[in-house]
């Protein structure tokens, strides 16, 4: 399945119609929408792959767009934000989003990531559709991973999971009791060199919001301080 159709989610017309011609002379089909409502017609009518949706727009912004295109959409979101605050960031990653790029950007640096969100997406899609695998299923008490169905469950519930969430489960499920540094998850996880890890702590967090009954005080994914992170080994 070739990955290439990107929606970009902005206000600002000029933005908007750069980022396109810039994506489009890497070959990748391009749907602009001007806000989050366009943004999610567009979604509902077209085949996306990937979205770059600005932060702060009328009518109603990326956040809760990315937030009702969760509920259906598993693909990889870039938000654009002209604001360089670390809550702004994390605000993003909390609500849906894989990364963010902050403005001013240059057209380089937003095509590497769109470039490598991609890559990871297309790698959950291609481990999704392989049903040829023995069966695979690791369970620590009550937390239960699927690879064959590329599946979460928490005493027996299912829970949704990023595509980023579910590869830094399985990387801490198939390993329990070892820590891991923020470093070591993200270039096990995506095999690339480690540059931007302060999102591995938003996804732990997010994980742990998923799969722990009191996230302040979590059973099964633990924190190191100062050296990583780790599932915890059940009796």
């Amino acid at each position: 399945m070739e990955m290439n159709h990107v929606l970009i989610v902005e206000d600002d017309k000029e933005i908007r119609e750069g980022v396109e011609i810039y994506l489009k002379s890497q070959g990748y089909v391009v749907f602009q929408a001007a806000d989050g409502v366009e943004g999610l017609e567009v979604i509902e009518k077209e085949e996306i792959h990937l979205a770059i949706v600005d932060v702060m727009m009328p009518r109603m912004d990326g956040i809760q767009m990315t937030v009702k295109l969760r509920e259906k959409y598993d693909f990889p979101v870039i938000f654009l934000s002209a604001k360089s605050e670390e809550v702004d960031k994390i605000m993003g990653l909390n609500m849906g989003a894989d990364d963010y790029v902050t403005k001013p950007f240059t057209p380089l640096e937003l095509l590497a990531r769109v470039n490598s969100q991609l890559r990871r997406y297309r790698r959950f899609m291609e481990k999704l559709g392989d049903k040829e695998k023995t069966q695979n299923i690791h369970v620590i008490g009550g937390l239960e991973l699927d690879e064959d169905r590329v599946e979460v469950r928490v005493d027996g519930e299912l829970v949704k999971v990023t595509p980023m969430e579910y590869k830094i489960l399985l990387l801490l499920m198939k390993n329990p009791g070892r820590v891991f540094s923020a470093d070591e998850i993200y270039e096990r996880v995506w095999n690339e060199r480690a540059v931007n890890t302060d999102t591995i702590m938003v996804h732990v967090r997010n994980i742990r919001e998923k799969i722990e009954i009191n996230p302040k005080e979590p059973k099964y994914l633990k924190v190191v301080w100062g050296v990583g992170y780790k599932i915890e080994k059940q009796a």
